[in-house]
């Protein structure tokens, strides 16, 4: 049977899209997972995949043309099946046709009136948001709305773990939080029910029943608002003030809090709204009273002598940890590269005198600030420039060369890695290269980070050597062709003029993926990077 594609929802702001390219005709065979077009939002141009199987039989928006969300996109079914009716009418004239079929059966059916009852006017469902392009599913992180309170366009809903980074999901409609469909801790699909919002005193079920027209989305609606009190009694202590409101505390905040064993309730947030975070949690000292009261609780417990508790040397213990939502994208996406992509490894040990001499003077101006690494990330770029093949990507029946130059940079989180993109970073000075980089890897830590921040890398940089790595190898961030891992600078003696002296050095490591990078390409991409490291005046010129 046929199914309609609608023109998706890629970042959590987009209203419309414009379709930059096609990647399948009307005819095409398409398996799931196949990429159908490339479609550009508000943010970035992203590849959008099929989730269905078939023949590719219309095209609703042609290359080039913008449309709203959820407009037709596209629609695959069997070869040679017939879709006027899903062109004139889209799925309504479908609708109708099977509900003809099914009238002399059971023509009087209520089961059928109500499967294929129309959703209120007023009541929106919610569906876990795609927030990534790579995100394939969600984790609540918290709930920060619950059943029964008022919800205004614009309010957080919820913050969703993506495969990127824990993000503050907003609410697009306005009325009452009627139903909760993934509770905290808990992961779903993208396009699952998240939620659903409408006036007061609808029918959930029905709603269900109307969005999803299966047993599967209405089954958690049994009684919603009992689990919602079961839920708020069993709440832990953190989340709820000794008055009984709400604790509004990031994910991060609650886990250092249960950590070190900290009341929230006892804790003052400075983030937006009064919100609790890292650093509240990190800062926090108990008050005198606090300190009073737990002096006496201690004294109490001390008077009733307790056996000793001990562990026995050699005794076996681990813990399991629920893999983050982060953490599973890195294991599949890197596995894939390295094992898909055949790798190989070179290195070159550049002399960095003369960089230690050329950041000294710069970093002496006024307001100025350039690290080694914004260094190596310029010279890449301008190397980049000179040497196209390193800055391709492999696509099995094309290697795509990108005109553009986009640096990713690798940075360490509590969750993981997320590298950051630095846009057209050959055009960029060093010094606004170097504030570009410290925005970003801020704002990944902090987990403020935008999924668009994070996408198009042509090339990507690691460094490991403010860790005091001499050497290392990185594994390839595709769709890239390579990855520079960057180590410490050492000092030590070197052979210079054919005298032994004290100097500077530091280790490169290309990964390449040789399908599109050969040893020769490689070797002289890293040659032109040394002229540029050793001899910074050049990137200047």
């Amino acid at each position: 049977m046929a199914v309609i594609v609608n023109m998706p929802r890629l970042s959590d702001t987009m209203e419309e899209g414009t379709v930059a390219a096609w990647l399948k005709n009307v005819g095409d065979k398409v398996e799931e997972g196949d990429i159908l077009a490339e479609i550009e939002t508000d943010k970035a141009t992203m590849e959008f995949e099929s989730f269905n199987e078939g023949v590719l039989l219309h095209i609703g928006i042609q290359e080039g043309d913008t449309a709203p969300v959820d407009s037709l996109l596209a629609i695959i079914g069997e070869e040679g099946e017939d879709i006027s009716g899903l062109l004139s009418g889209d799925a309504s004239a479908n609708t109708a046709t099977e509900e003809k079929e099914e009238e002399p059966k059971d023509a009087a059916s209520p089961a059928t009136e109500s499967s294929t009852a129309a959703i209120p006017e007023g009541v929106e469902v919610v569906k876990m948001p795609r927030l990534s392009d790579t995100m394939e599913e969600g984790t609540v992180a918290a709930w920060l709305k619950q059943v029964g309170d008022k919800v205004e366009e614009g309010d957080i809903l919820a913050e969703i773990e993506t495969d990127k980074a824990t993000m503050e999901f907003e609410s697009f409609y306005s009325g009452t939080l009627l139903y909760v469909g993934i509770k905290e801790g808990e992961s779903s699909p993208v396009d699952e029910v998240l939620a659903i919002i409408g006036p007061e005193g609808t029918d959930v079920d029905a709603v269900l029943k109307a969005g999803s027209g299966s047993a599967t989305a209405s089954a958690p609606a049994e009684a919603p608002k009992e689990e919602t009190k079961k839920e708020e009694k069993s709440a832990p202590v953190e989340n709820v003030a000794t008055d009984g409101k709400r604790i509004f505390a990031s994910p991060l905040a609650k886990k250092i809090a249960a950590d070190k064993g900290i009341n929230l309730s006892d804790v003052t947030g400075s983030g937006d709204n009064g919100r609790i975070i890292k650093k509240d949690v990190e800062n926090y000292k108990p008050s005198a009273a606090a300190n009073s009261t737990t002096a006496s609780s201690s004294s109490v417990t001390s008077a009733t002598p307790q056996p000793a508790v001990y562990t026995p040397v050699g005794e076996e213990g681990f813990e399991d940890v629920k893999n983050s939502s982060m953490r599973k994208v890195i294991a599949k996406v890197l596995g894939q590269s390295k094992f898909t992509a055949p790798h190989f490894y070179l290195t070159i040990e550049v002399d960095m005198d003369n960089a230690k001499a050329s950041r000294a003077q710069i970093n002496s101006l006024p307001d100025t600030k350039v690290s080694f690494n914004d260094m190596v990330l310029k010279a890449c770029a301008m190397a980049l420039r000179k040497h196209p093949q390193v800055n391709t990507t492999w696509k099995d029946d094309v290697t795509r060369y990108n005109k553009h130059i986009h640096m990713g940079v690798a940075v360490a989180v509590d969750e993981g890695l997320v590298v950051p993109v630095l846009k057209f970073a050959d055009q960029m000075s060093l010094t606004t290269i170097g504030a570009s980089v410290k925005d970003l890897a801020g704002k990944a830590r902090s987990k403020k980070i935008a999924p668009s921040e994070m996408e198009g890398s042509t090339f990507t940089v690691s460094n490991l050597g403010m860790f005091g790595i001499q050497e290392f190898t990185s594994i390839i961030n595709q769709p890239n062709s390579a990855i520079l891992s960057v180590g410490a600078i050492v000092e030590k003696p070197v052979v210079k003029n054919g005298e032994i002296v004290v100097g500077n050095t530091m280790k490169l490591t290309l990964a390449c993926d040789h399908r599109t990078v050969d040893g020769a390409v490689g070797a002289q991409f890293l040659q032109t990077l040394r002229s540029y490291i050793e001899n910074p005046v050049t990137m200047l010129a």
